[in-house]
Parts: structure tokens; C-alpha cells; sequence
């Protein structure tokens, strides 16, 4: 067991059996819910800090910060206590500061499109993990003058398939939100899917006020199967199915993300076809303009022919913008930055 993966019971219980008052576990507490580790915690007597070492921290720490000399992104590469590298983004905004975090090291679901998944999955993340990756971005970058936190909003669309860890990522969200943890408002979070049907059911029932985004790319099964592997175990119609019953059940539109890859996706045809399958739905789609992959040969869109797309899908009713180019310069795109440190680090 981990520090930061317990409940607010197993804390107790793990630092009542070193024989302190209560009112150390409810430091110990604060302390974790903050990500702080028990040798920082100043409050705490030596003897104690030293003893709540002994049990594993599960956190993780910044193993590299490339800022964006063109919008003032932050591109984290985070170590993990067994080694492992994985990625996180602080994204500036007017409304506030939206962190990108992964759910996975790697990712298994091969779409063709990413850099996360070239070398498979590596594991899943603990809720903890995912956890201290906000409380160390908050360390690096504190809240502005009169703002309680830095992070407003959370994005779960680095590396990884949330729904492939669901279990962890479920408990991270319920403590994300916990009065006793960050407290970030589930609304301010937006979880992104591939598409594995019986899970975004599920999510009905264990998440139903975050935002779910899905990963869509295509109008047709031939195409969104050559792009995405797992659209041959949950095709476009049973997606979408599921996608109307979140909307439906919630009330809260579910966005579609739709990487725009030329010669592929990108017509005036392919959004008369992408329209007709959204028709009626209460959802959004955000274009994204292709961030090339060198490895994978695809070509992305100018922003311009983008903006066209978003003109052809709001002439048939259908509500979409263009995602906002950040971090360009720095490897914003998931996996890039960990695939060029593990080349370095492994030739």
C-alpha cells in the first residue's frame, strides 16, 4: 500500500499504529491530500516524518519541464517511483489553467494517429500517481496572488485509455473532487475515450457529471477502423449509441474529437457524412488539425482548411470548433516527449 492511495481510513489506521494522538493523523492527512511527502511535512516531529517513510510514498516527481516560448504551455515528462516516465500538460486559459494528465504509461489501443501507443502499455496508473502529478504541478507552479489553486480544470487525454484503468481512474475522480482533496469541480473535468462501449455505460452510473469526450475521426466503420483498432470490437454504431445514452441520461452534451488527416477525413463529403451520423444528438465536435507523428506517415490540415470543416459541419447543424494550437513547439502532442527522452536514454 501507498500514502497516496489510501482512503482517509487506511491513513488513519496506518498512522494510529506508530501511537500518535489524532490530531497527528489529521496533519498526516492534510499533509497527503496536498502530496506533500512525510519528509517535508515541518509540522510533524523528526522521528515521526522518519517513521511514516518506511511506507512507500507512490508519487511521482518532475523529471523534465519544457515551457513554450509561444503561449506559455507547460509540457511535464513525471518519474514514477518504479522508473517509469509519463507525461503531463499545464494549458493556460482565460478561464483558467487546464491540466492534461495521462491514465496509462504507454497505451495498448494502436491508434495510428498517436505516439503513446507505439510501444504498447507499459501498465496503468494508481490514482495516487495521478493524483501527485496536480499536487507537483502545483509545487512547480503556485497559485497566482488571491486564486486558491493553479489547476481549475482536468483533462484526462495524455497517454493511455482511461477506460482500459477504469477502477483507478473512477477512484481518482471521486477523490479529485473530494472536499478533503483538490476539490476541482467534476464539472471541470473532461474524461476521453476511445470508445469501449461497455465502459462509457458504466460511466453513466459511477461519473455522470464529468464531460465525456470521444475519440471519433471518422463517419464510416472502413475508415475508422484502419485509424483505430478498437472500432473492430465497438463500431461507429454502437458508439454513438452509447454516446446518445450518456447525453440522454446526464444532460450534459458529449464531445466528439475529430483529428482532421488529409486525404483522409477531411472533405466536404466526409462532413456532409459526419453531420448525417450526429443528427438530433446533444454533443460538440472539436477538429483537431493532425500533429504529424513522423512514425506513423499521416499528413495533418492547415488551420484554414479546418476552419472550413467547422463552416460545413455549422451549415448542417452541428455544433464544432477547432481546437486551439498549443505547445507546438515543446512536443505538446501525447507521447512525444517521453518517446525522444526513452530514445535518448536507451539509444
Amino acid at each position: 500500500m501507498y500514502w497516496m492511495d489510501m482512503t482517509e481510513q487506511e491513513i488513519a489506521d496506518a498512522v494510529g499504529a506508530f501511537g500518535v494522538p489524532k490530531f497527528r493523523v489529521r496533519q498526516v492527512t492534510e499533509w497527503l491530500r496536498k502530496g506533500v511527502r512525510p519528509a517535508e511535512m515541518h509540522n510533524l516531529p523528526k522521528d515521526l516524518r522518519e517513521q511514516l517513510s518506511t511506507i512507500p510514498f507512490g508519487g511521482a516527481t518532475i523529471y523534465q519541464k519544457r515551457v513554450s516560448s509561444k503561449d506559455g504551455t507547460i509540457k511535464y515528462l513525471f518519474e514514477l517511483e518504479d522508473g517509469n516516465l509519463v507525461e503531463g500538460v499545464l494549458m493556460r486559459y482565460s478561464y483558467g489553467n487546464t491540466v492534461c494528465l495521462s491514465t496509462q504509461v504507454g497505451c495498448n489501443m494502436g491508434c495510428k494517429f498517436c505516439a503513446s501507443t507505439l510501444e504498447g502499455c507499459v501498465r496503468s496508473l494508481r490514482p495516487g500517481e495521478m493524483l501527485s502529478f496536480i499536487a507537483e504541478i502545483e509545487r512547480d507552479e503556485p497559485p497566482a496572488e488571491g486564486k486558491p489553486r493553479t489547476v481549475t480544470n482536468i483533462v484526462l487525454m495524455g497517454s493511455g485509455e482511461p477506460l482500459d484503468n477504469y477502477d483507478n481512474v473512477v477512484t481518482f475522480l471521486r477523490r479529485v473532487t473530494s472536499e478533503q482533496g483538490p476539490n476541482i469541480s467534476a464539472r471541470n473535468i473532461s474524461l476521453s475515450t476511445c470508445g469501449i462501449v461497455p465502459k462509457i455505460y458504466r460511466l453513466i452510473e459511477d461519473a455522470p457529471h464529468v464531460t465525456l469526450s470521444i475519440s471519433l475521426h471518422a463517419h464510416s466503420n472502413e475508415v475508422r477502423s484502419a485509424l483505430m483498432p478498437v472500432n473492430r470490437a465497438y463500431p461507429i454504431e454502437q458508439v454513438l449509441e452509447a454516446a446518445k445514452a450518456y447525453a440522454d441520461r446526464t444532460g450534459r452534451r458529449v464531445v466528439f474529437e475529430y483529428a482532421l488527416i488529409g486525404g483522409t477525413n477531411d472533405a466536404e463529403a466526409d462532413a456532409d457524412a459526419l453531420a448525417a451520423r450526429l443528427k438530433g444528438m446533444l454533443c460538440h465536435v472539436n477538429l483537431i488539425p493532425l500533429n504529424p507523428v513522423k512514425e506513423r506517415g499521416l499528413n495533418g490540415v492547415t488551420r484554414a482548411h479546418a476552419q472550413q470543416f467547422r463552416e460545413w459541419l455549422e451549415k448542417r447543424h452541428i455544433s464544432a470548433t477547432v481546437r486551439r494550437e498549443m505547445g507546438a513547439d515543446i512536443e505538446g502532442a501525447c507521447g512525444q516527449l517521453r518517446r525522444r527522452v526513452l530514445n535518448e536514454i536507451h539509444g
